[in-house]
């Protein structure tokens, strides 16, 4: 290998030659305050870029040191603001880094924002198949793990090198040092061009999936990272002390009613089962997967409508557990465990969203899960106002309106969905027209006979029918969510009324799950590829399931997708707006914070790049709705 330890700017200039792709990588290391958390070298508040390995060709590479204690380093800051312009902002080159996110977060520190052309080779391993019909996991996505798979060569791991060290305790220019740093940009050059062509050959689009959508919303999800929420420490506190209080109140009136019976922290003990099903005798209504009685949510509800026309003294009990369980998980997840990740040196949790967790494309979120977040409507606590701006600042939620629904009409091309969306009219009131055979304009009186009613039915016909929903889910949908008891013959009228009223719906879902049938995958439309292998099998379970996931792949993994390519615009604008911070994605929604006084402005910003037409094709309005507010939990919306 040709490594070499470069400490003048003009000979990094020289190395870099105007090439088109190069491929980077940072060393990191916790400031000193912080070295008894061996976590912080990978929090950007927390700790420093030590130095930048560089590699324009397979093979070679440089390592500019830039914070050793051992060794000559380089000016770091003549290199940061080389780099800045000549490679991270520099709309000629291709950026290339495996787990782009990690030094998006460490560049937006130093104020600045990596720009497309860039290529997360993370990302690209995990839309790549590591067997038939499977795509590789996070967790098969490691450096040190591709490499040898792939190439056929041994990186050495961080703990060989370091032997118990951090990054800037090692020598500067010792050969292991710098074999180190720079076997991370030169492989994760080589991976760029093994998986392109793997993609040219096999599956181009997701070559365009990898740099045009994953790359950018990869460097976006370091933005978000570094920012992260800010929490109201002290409230939460109160509210836990509030909260256990309230625990130990319904489980003293939960015992009053059956004993010492072990309920554990959940109502959900083999001990509290065995009370339910052996000693009070009552029916199993429901099972698990392995076949043993149920305890969840849905159990609970079953078995109180049960109890109420056959052992009536019996409904305060499961209204009690079910009280018990709502307050518990407030507790327990959202309050103990928000606190557990608050960071001690930005009083802000800094979640990690995983943009490519899901097979549909949608994000998901850990340590914590902030996007399962509850709404006010569910929350006595109010867990959402816990999430501050600062002062003088606000926060600004923009929520695509729809967005699976507009898919879909743009999918199964129907005239009335699309002239509804296109005229800017309800298609909530045009399924309660349908469904309910009465004119549009007394679907949308909200004084006219059993409208609530109506558009409630409406609106969860709308967000399951597209996925295939049957007269048996749409009767379970509405009783466990809804709160309305509707017979299984008014639900299958209502189905058959919808698919009359929109003709061509039965028609794509009928070509959709023929195509996947036939292919035994199903993509979205920029041509995401989901894998459906059980849709051929005599399995009745996994082939529904496989048709289930023919019909609502696309619709939210194209949802997914336009989300994304907006991601990718904003990064574009945000050079411009430093002062416009993205904090979080939750599903369809992103949060920012900003000043006060550029509301208008940002708002403005944030929609066009929201609203804008994400593909040639799609020819269905796209429409971001804004709120504002002090806390998450005290949003207005935006007029």
């Amino acid at each position: 290998m040709e490594y070499e330890c470069v400490t003048d700017v003009g000979r990094i200039k020289d190395y870099l030659q105007n090439a088109p792709v190069v491929g980077f990588d940072f060393e990191t290391a916790p400031l000193l305050q912080y070295r008894n958390d061996p976590r912080a070298s990978l929090d950007a508040h927390r700790s420093c870029i030590v130095g930048i390995s560089l590699s324009v060709k397979e093979g070679t590479a440089i390592y500019v040191p830039l914070q050793h204690f051992i060794g000559e380093n380089a000016d770091s800051a003549q290199v940061i603001h080389f780099l800045r312009n000549a490679l991270w902002t520099n709309s000629q080159v291709v950026k290339v880094a495996h787990n782009l996110a990690f030094e998006s977060m460490f560049l937006y520190a130093l104020d600045i924002i990596i720009q497309p052309p860039c290529y997360d080779t993370i990302a690209a391993a995990q839309l790549t198949l590591k067997a038939p019909f499977e795509f590789r996991s996070l967790s098969d996505c490691g450096l040190k793990k591709l490499v040898p798979e792939l190439i056929g060569d041994e990186l050495p791991t961080f703990e060989e090198v370091t032997e118990g060290r951090f990054f800037d305790e090692l020598p500067s220019h010792a050969p292991e040092t710098v074999r180190y740093a720079c076997a991370d940009a030169d492989y994760a050059l080589r991976l760029y061009h093994r998986f392109n062509r793997w993609f040219d050959k096999a599956l181009p689009r997701h070559r365009y999936i990898v740099e045009q959508v994953e790359s950018p919303t990869a460097v976006y999800c370091g933005l978000m990272k570094y920012n992260g929420l800010l929490m109201d420490e002290t409230a939460m506190i109160r509210k836990q002390g509030e909260c256990a209080v309230r625990l130990l109140e319904i489980r003293e009136r939960i015992r009053d009613m059956i004993g010492d019976v072990d309920i554990g922290a959940n109502a959900s003990t083999q001990a509290f089962k065995d009370y339910l099903f052996k000693t009070l005798e009552l029916p199993v209504l429901k099972t698990t997967e392995k076949n043993a009685e149920a305890a969840d949510d849905q159990t609970m509800v079953m078995l109180a409508e049960w109890c109420a026309v056959h052992r009536p003294e019996l409904v305060p009990l499961f209204e009690m557990v079910q009280e018990y369980r709502k307050w518990s998980k407030l507790k327990a997840t959202y309050i103990d465990g928000y606190l557990a990740f608050i960071n001690p040196a930005t009083g802000r949790i800094h979640c990690d969203l995983l943009p490519l967790a899901t097979e549909t494309g949608r994000f998901a979120a850990r340590n914590p899960n902030l996007q399962n977040c509850p709404r006010k409507t569910n929350d006595p606590v109010g867990i959402r106002s816990f999430i501050l701006a600062p002062d003088g600042h606000v926060l600004v939620s923009c929520d695509f309106s729809q967005i699976e629904l507009r898919v879909g009409a743009f999918y199964c091309r129907d005239p009335k969905m699309l002239d509804t969306y296109r005229s800017g009219g309800d298609i909530h009131a045009a399924t309660t027209s349908a469904i309910f055979g009465i004119p549009y304009e007394q679907a949308v009186d909200k004084n006219a006979p059993d409208y609530k009613e109506r558009r409630t039915i409406a609106k969860n016909v709308n967000f399951g029918v597209f996925y295939g929903l049957f007269a048996r889910g749409l009767q379970r949908t509405l009783r466990f969510k809804a709160g309305l008891d509707k017979s299984f013959s008014d639900c299958q009228e209502i189905i058959d009324n919808l698919k009359a009223g929109y003709p061509n719906l039965t028609r794509w879902q009928s070509q959709a799950k023929a195509a996947a049938t036939k292919r035994q995958y199903t993509q979205t439309f920029l041509g995401r590829r989901r894998y459906l292998p059980g849709i051929v099998s005599q399995d009745w379970g996994k082939r529904s399931f496989g048709e289930r996931c023919a019909l609502n792949t696309p619709i939210q993994g194209t949802a997914a997708d336009i989300l994304k390519l907006a991601l990718g615009r904003l990064i574009e604008g945000l050079p411009e707006r430093p002062w416009l911070r993205p904090l979080l994605q939750i599903h369809d929604e992103l949060v920012f914070e900003l000043p006060a006084d550029r509301l208008e402005e940002a708002v403005a910003f944030i929609q066009d790049c929201m609203d804008a037409q994400p593909f040639p094709e799609m020819d269905v309005p796209i429409v971001a709705e804004a709120a504002y507010g002090p806390d998450f939990g005290h949003m207005t919306e935006w007029e």
